[in-house]
């Protein structure tokens, strides 16, 4: 396919001979897989969704800079990359003190279900897109500079060439790969130990019931219970709450001191995001006379106890299609 050919398919005909919504309809075909990538760029699935916007915007504005030589896709990832460059750089926040992050946000499943399967058939690429959109490495990755973090994205989650990459960033092949070696030394700390043992596969048997053990225990109020669902070193977080707690422990006193074994009229509604187990918890209100949003909790489960639960506020049900209230039949 010729140049010429490829810019009539995106409605850039040549000079002057832009077909807007030709062009509009082009780009929306990619915006799921954008927004994931900026997401990972973020780790804010709302500041994602702004730089999508803003990606659409320079795109449209510099469509006569299309000349065909690559993809319509590969143009607008080289566009998306720039504008989380521009952002971070703009707000270059850093993570907590104690290593959380405090602008993460989950993205749901059911978003992620939307992407392009072109991987379908390599499970390696497979596991790879469902590892890099898990929790722990979006907070590991967001400690990592803009830039060493972009290099990251592009080279190790999305496969691209170093020359590509160096034309994206505007530098050379050489700084590339210097920063590639950086951002991975980078990942290796922040990463859980077992990262490399991580399987990216389906939920089995074993998982499906831990997790429903801990639903039982969450809507229990049932601290005990819960405690012997987590390993040794389970780490819990609360973004944007600042506060990291860490060890089987320490995540118990919390509970307790916290008030969470007085709580009552808990239900769960089983949901996933980022590729992991959530439940969403809501509490009675007499007042509503309904079950309202309280918290959401994502799970990681290795070798058959829970290592991390970061916990999100109800402002984040309405992004993950969560129900407003569950009434008091039990009926949605």
């Amino acid at each position: 396919m010729g140049a010429d050919t490829r810019r009539e398919e995106t409605g850039v005909s040549g000079p002057g001979g832009v077909d807007e919504p030709a062009f509009s309809a082009r780009a929306e075909r990619h915006r799921r897989e954008l927004h994931v990538h900026c997401y990972r760029m973020l780790g804010s699935f709302e500041d994602a969704e702004d730089a999508v916007q803003e990606t659409f915007l320079r795109a449209w504005r510099r469509r006569e800079t299309f000349e065909g030589r690559s993809t319509f896709r590969a143009w607008l990832y080289r566009i998306a990359t720039r504008v989380c460059l521009d952002l971070l750089a703009a707000r270059r926040p850093e993570p907590a003190t104690g290593g959380e992050v405090p602008w993460l946000q989950p993205y749901p499943d059911r978003l992620l279900d939307e992407l392009p399967d072109d991987d379908a058939d390599e499970p390696e690429a497979v596991a790879v897109a469902r590892e890099t959109i898990e929790l722990a490495f979006l907070v590991a990755v967001q400690h990592l500079a803009p830039r060493p973090r972009g290099v990251l994205i592009l080279r190790d989650v999305l496969g691209r060439p170093a020359k590509e990459v160096a034309e994206i960033l505007g530098d050379s092949v050489h700084s590339v790969n210097s920063a590639l070696q950086r951002a991975r030394a980078g990942m290796r700390e922040h990463l859980p130990a077992e990262r490399q043992d991580w399987t990216g596969g389906d939920e089995d048997a074993a998982t499906r019931e831990l997790v429903r053990r801990y639903t039982e225990a969450g809507v229990a109020a049932d601290v005990e219970a819960l405690a012997v669902l987590l390993r040794d070193d389970v780490r819990c977080s609360m973004p944007p709450t600042p506060g990291l707690y860490v060890g089987r422990d320490t995540v118990v006193n919390y509970l307790v001191e916290s008030g969470f074994e007085g709580m009552r009229g808990l239900r769960a509604v089983r949901t996933a995001v980022n590729r992991q187990p959530a439940l969403a918890f809501y509490q009675w209100r007499q007042r509503q006379g309904a079950y309202l949003p309280l918290t959401i909790d994502v799970l990681h489960v290795t070798g058959g106890a829970i290592t991390e639960i970061i916990t999100f506020h109800d402002d984040r049900f309405p992004p993950l299609g969560l129900p407003e209230h569950l009434p008091a039949d039990g009926t949605e």
